[in-house]
């Protein structure tokens, strides 16, 4: 497996995102946080044999963002010749405001190239509510796959950041400006 700077693409866009992420009172109804400890395990039994690399990856995200108040567990798709898609669905895990099923779909432009299928975990901060979700995240986004790949990155829309951990199989190199858009129904339409 191998994985080409993912530390400083978070770093970047946590840099960028991070005041908007401290401080702030929680808005009424928004999920309970989930502890470390939490997020990990459930990575673990996600993931499976790449365990070790989605507890640092967990480790690395809470020092950065603290502890999210929701995650996705899904699988996704995507492929790209320097513009790419991605489409995936899941389920949305929050404490206290119940789970929800959500699809994601997203383009990308930049340099890259390949096609690669993944078990995606995406941590949630900031979520002030469920229905919050359902809307556009962008950021920067860097895979190298070579048979096989572990990243991650960080998609923002004001206060609420997304943190995808994927782990897949595929040939794909690039770096690519990219979004998610966050549906409650499946659609061809990544725009």
């Amino acid at each position: 497996m191998v994985e080409w700077s993912r530390r400083s693409v978070l770093a970047g866009l946590a840099g960028a995102a991070g005041p908007a992420l401290w401080g702030g009172a929680r808005a009424q109804g928004a999920p309970e946080r989930f502890s470390t400890d939490d997020i990990v395990d459930k990575g673990h039994h996600f993931f499976g044999s790449v365990s070790r690399g989605i507890a640092l990856t967990v480790e690395e995200a809470a020092r950065r963002f603290g502890q999210p108040n929701g995650y996705v567990l899904g699988q996704e798709a995507g492929g790209a010749f320097i513009g790419g898609l991605r489409y995936g669905e899941g389920l949305m895990y929050t404490r206290n405001a119940g789970d929800q099923k959500v699809y994601w779909e997203g383009p990308s432009i930049g340099f890259d190239a390949g096609a690669n299928g993944d078990r995606t975990m995406m941590l949630v901060y900031g979520l002030p509510s469920t229905q919050a979700i359902f809307q556009r995240f962008g950021g920067l986004d860097g895979s190298a796959y070579v048979i096989g790949g572990f990243g991650f990155t960080a998609l923002t829309n004001e206060r609420v950041v997304v943190v995808p951990i994927r782990s897949g199989v595929g040939a794909r190199l690039g770096v690519a400006l990219s979004y998610l858009k966050f549906t409650p129904r499946p659609t061809w339409n990544p725009f």
